[in-house]
């Protein structure tokens, strides 16, 4: 099936600060026509609206720092109110959802990591006509659940991508680590890389405590004295990997799903061979501003599909271009 791929944004870089269940701005009404001060744009002169960005992420993620940037930023542009909200417990999300709903927005932009744990409260912000889009896990899903579109990443053809990578350097042993166990994106990535290199083991860790996955990862590769690569799924697991490798003196080599400052510049140093970006600024960003679009003329960005935004690989022929872009805290 063809895919459409959302290549670019405006840009109105406004400074909005943002606390959870508040929104980011408290300005009302219509926008002034006045130039953007940080972007040289003009503010959207649509009337308000409010938007709820409720995601998965777990506290000191840095990934989903970058995804509230690019959501704040389409917010600033376009008159939106956004109130952003995220719990990584399925359970929660969803009563985060109701919260929501009850609060009337105009849209909502949710990932989609336990999509069956969502199902029944997505299903009354669309019976309350309510638009919404899911935004970064949940793909496959996404139409499904009532988002009439998706802004992500292929996670099984990124981690096909890896898994093409890795084989084309003769990997015979990956491990790839799963942080979330029942995590859709996260098991597609590894069954993607599995696809292309068959010898690809999986190892479960818990991402909420960076102590223990570095523990859990050390006794793996001591045991594993054949593995050549392994494999984080995102940054900050990476890099606690880099100690793993290290402690258990292991000659496996590091490669990476997502980025931030820290690891692109492992990257650039050689210490971790390459990663894997989804892009998640412009998530963030796709998922608000395509909220204002269908609210403004009924648009529907992607016609019903997935709009992509990766994968894309970041490696030492790009890592130091890609690096200067993460230190504005874009990527």
């Amino acid at each position: 099936m063809k895919k459409f791929f959302w290549r670019r944004a405006a840009v109105a870089a406004v400074a909005v600060p943002m606390l959870a269940l508040t929104a980011c701005s408290s300005q009302g009404g219509r926008a002034p026509e006045a130039n953007n001060a940080a972007g040289g744009g003009q503010v959207a002169t649509t009337d308000r609206m409010k938007i709820a960005l409720i995601t998965h992420a777990p506290a000191g993620d840095t990934f989903w720092d970058t995804v509230r940037k690019g959501a704040e930023e389409a917010a600033a542009k376009d008159n939106v109110e956004l109130l952003y909200t995220n719990d990584p417990e399925a359970g929660r999300q969803s009563q985060l959802i109701q919260q929501a709903i009850d609060q009337k927005v105009d849209g909502i932009a949710v990932t989609l990591a336990t999509p069956d744990a969502l199902r029944s409260v997505l299903k009354k912000a669309t019976d309350a006509g309510i638009p919404v889009v899911s935004v970064n896990a949940g793909e496959s899903v996404s139409k499904e659940l009532g988002a009439f579109t998706h802004f992500g990443s292929n996670e099984e053809l990124a981690g096909q991508a890896v898994g093409e990578k890795l084989a084309a350097q003769g990997v015979k042993h990956p491990i790839c680590v799963i942080q979330v166990q029942g995590h859709v994106g996260l098991e597609a990535r590894c069954a993607g890389v599995k696809a292309k290199v068959p010898g690809t083991e999986i190892l479960y860790v818990n991402g909420a405590d960076m102590t223990a996955v570095e523990s859990t990862a050390t006794a793996k590769l001591q045991a594993s004295k054949d593995a050549d690569v392994i494999i984080g799924l995102g940054a900050p697991i990476t890099l606690t990997l880099l100690k793993s490798v290290a402690t258990a003196k292991s000659s496996a080599k590091v490669a990476s799903f997502d980025l931030n400052r820290e690891l692109t510049q492992k990257i650039v140093d050689g210490s971790v061979m390459f990663t894997v970006d989804q892009q998640p600024w412009l998530q963030g960003y796709g998922a608000v501003d395509a909220l204002w679009q269908n609210k403004r003329g009924g648009f529907r960005l992607g016609g019903g599909l997935p709009v992509l935004t990766g994968p894309a690989i970041v490696d030492e022929s790009n890592a130091a271009d890609v690096l200067k872009f993460a230190e504005q805290g874009i990527r």
